[in-house]
């Protein structure tokens, strides 16, 4: 009778689910609940759940979703639930909305960075063929061939 994330007492019965402990019921075997919200972190997780979409909604979303499936639905439901409590009108996509800026921003930063890194390559190479030339003018000059002046 024990479901597959409760623990068992030493008087061998189980400790409910977090959503059933949440919600004051008796956890069952097939308890829908049990394998995403354990019992020591699970009541926390599943207040803001309840409280947004309410236990029925869920378990019905939940039974509609394939077992493999589950786990990351779940994650994604207790993340909008807290969104939704933090801002009830846009919940995650106002943090999802704050991503895409910093993306655009931090965009505009790297062009910008990529930028200023070819002009300082072109200097740099402007600089190294200029230093070549001089250079070979020098060995030039050491071997008594002569080249007019740069300047």
């Amino acid at each position: 009778m024990a479901s597959s994330s409760s623990s068992s007492s030493s008087s061998g019965t189980a400790s409910p689910c977090g959503a059933c402990r949440f919600l004051r019921r008796k956890c069952t075997h097939d308890c829908i609940f049990a394998p995403y919200f354990g019992s020591e972190q699970g009541p926390a997780k599943f207040a803001a759940i309840h409280k947004v979409f309410g236990a029925s909604n869920v378990s019905k979303l939940l039974l509609q979703i394939p077992p493999h499936d589950r786990p990351e639905a779940v994650t994604t439901i207790a993340y909008e639930a807290q969104a939704r409590i933090h801002d009830p009108v846009y919940g995650c996509v106002a943090h999802i909305f704050t991503l895409q800026q910093q993306v655009a921003f931090l965009q505009a930063q790297l062009m910008e960075a990529k930028a200023h890194l070819a002009q300082n390559s072109n200097i740099e190479n402007i600089f190294e063929s200029a230093q070549t030339m001089m250079n070979m003018q020098e060995n030039t000059k050491q071997k008594g061939v002569f080249f007019p002046s740069l300047s």
